[in-house]
């Protein structure tokens, strides 16, 4: 064997080890925009407390904010668990779950800022919820 030969088998491509990829199984993938839903809410919270504080609209200052930074990243979280729960579950059950995130986001600033509920908001509320619970239900076993 000479050199050429001996340096085309050491280049030539070699065969990938076939991968199994890991699936969510459709209760997972609820869950996992469940927690989306979660972070979603309190990357508002924490954009608002940051917006809050600053002293200008200046861009420097929007990227220098620890509040809105840490609000960003988590949106930055609940993009990728999206994503992840959207490559193997049902978008027409998954994506009503999102609205869940108004539900979190109205009793986080009830907590944190000390806003108000009335009747409508409650309303809207309680509508959002049943919403969810009667699109998550499934009749297949």
């Amino acid at each position: 064997m000479d050199r050429r030969e001996i340096f085309l088998n050491a280049t030539a491509a070699k065969p990938v080890p076939e991968h199994k990829s890991f699936h969510f199984s459709p209760r997972q993938c609820i869950a996992l925009v469940f927690f989306c839903t979660i972070f979603g809410a309190a990357a508002q919270i924490l954009i608002k407390h940051g917006a809050s504080q600053l002293p200008s609209g200046h861009p420097v200052a929007m990227i220098t904010s620890v509040p809105l930074v840490a609000g960003y990243s988590l949106y930055g979280i609940s993009t990728v668990l999206l994503v992840l729960a959207l490559r193997d579950g049902q978008l027409s059950i998954l994506y009503p779950v999102i609205s869940m995130t108004y539900v979190w986001v109205t009793l986080l600033s009830l907590a944190f800022f000390k806003e108000s509920m009335n009747p409508y908001k409650l309303t809207g509320l309680l509508v959002i919820v049943t919403g969810v619970a009667v699109l998550g239900r499934d009749k297949r076993p």
